[in-house]
């Protein structure tokens, strides 16, 4: 005999991706779970194939759903399936994470130069110490900015040396904590910073 669950579950197994849609939209969790279930694959391979990783895609599929509950109301079944919808977030997910990895880069190359450049040994002349003074004013702002628990992290790792791992264990942070708060503190920089990072 099915389970009051089982019960539950199969008319939601049974409804078309429109309707799911529809009760997403109206807060129905099991619905997003069903919508999951049948689209989370194909978003994961299309997250994969455009980031060429398994970690990064995976957390693309989780904002891909989350996109799905916050904007079910305005799926519109005349445009297209909740397939295409679904696999359209998914791929311009995974493509705005190689476009911030640019941005990232350079900002990481700009907090990376100026902590090199402020140890011992640095540009003897007057030009090159204007430089450095220039750009360690310029990241110095821009982690200014950041909270203090994103800006810790960082300053630990570019200015101190530390491994994210090491910085986990020295803040008491759980080391995922840690990875979280340095990638959105580089994509903060990579912002502050703008094109000249």
């Amino acid at each position: 005999m099915p389970s009051h669950a089982q019960v539950a579950a199969a008319p939601l197994d049974a409804a078309d991706d429109g309707a799911l849609c529809g009760r997403v939209a109206q807060g129905d969790a099991a619905a997003l779970a069903v919508l999951y279930r049948r689209h989370g694959g194909r978003a994961l391979a299309i997250a994969q194939r455009v980031l060429q990783g398994q970690g990064e895609a995976e957390e693309v599929v989780q904002e891909t759903f989350l996109e799905v509950w916050r904007r079910a109301a305005r799926f519109d079944p005349a445009r297209g399936s909740a397939t295409a919808w679904i696999a359209s977030m998914a791929r311009s997910r995974a493509i705005d994470r190689v476009r911030s990895r640019g941005s990232v880069a350079r900002a990481l190359a700009v907090v990376a130069a100026v902590a090199e450049l402020d140890q011992p040994g640095a540009p003897a002349s007057p030009l090159e110490d204007m430089v450095v003074r220039h750009e360690q004013d310029r990241v110095a702002a821009a982690l200014r900015e950041l909270p203090a628990d994103q800006r810790q992290p960082i300053q630990l790792a570019y200015f101190h040396g530390l491994s994210q791992r090491e910085i986990a264990e020295r803040t008491g942070q759980p080391l995922g904590t840690i990875k979280t708060r340095v990638r959105i503190a580089m994509q903060k920089l990579a912002a502050l910073l703008g094109g000249d990072a």
